[in-house]
């Protein structure tokens, strides 16, 4: 497939969204409205006691209260690690030593143009967290048995959540 036309139709400081069009050599066509994201590092704090640290704050798009791994964007001229880094901070204080990239994904790439990574960050500080102005971040830990518990009963139903636990876990 070629990318034959490609236009903005919107554009906001988290994504952009654009109609493309594109023909294989074949004529066949696909034209699509794409929401382009840079995007996401996603950190899976696990602390000495083999806990997960997860983050609990409302998803306007969910429309609910939501505990899940934290993530953030990755800024213009910033790699995914350095992502991690910064976010694991600014959202709960904690600073880790030791980092490992376990997957990287799209999400929904039926329409939306962002690659989330996650890493297991080892190692760790807990320090004082400064999230953004929008952001009310609630913190807890969570035993390896509680968070598959949560994620088997649905009561943890994000998506990177769920992948970071089983590529962490293997199973």
């Amino acid at each position: 497939m070629k990318t034959v036309s490609s236009t903005e139709v919107y554009s906001c400081p988290v994504f952009r969204v654009t109609q493309d069009k594109a023909v294989d050599s074949n004529g066949f066509a696909i034209e699509r409205s794409i929401v382009r994201h840079n995007g996401s590092a996603v950190m899976m704090a696990v602390d000495e006691k083999n806990r997960v640290l997860l983050v609990r704050q409302y998803r306007l798009p969910a429309g609910q209260y939501m505990w899940e791994l934290p993530a953030g964007k990755i800024d213009d001229g910033e790699t995914a690690a350095q992502a991690a880094k910064r976010e694991l901070i600014e959202e709960t204080g904690v600073r880790a030593k030791k980092w490992k990239k376990l997957v990287s994904y799209y999400p929904s790439p039926g329409f939306l143009k962002e690659k989330m990574t996650v890493f297991l960050a080892t190692d760790l500080k807990e320090g004082e967290a400064a999230p953004m102005e929008d952001e009310q971040i609630e913190t807890r830990w969570f035993t390896k048995k509680e968070l598959k518990q949560a994620i088997l009963s649905n009561e943890i139903i994000d998506g990177k959540t769920m992948i970071g636990y089983f590529y962490w876990t293997k199973l």
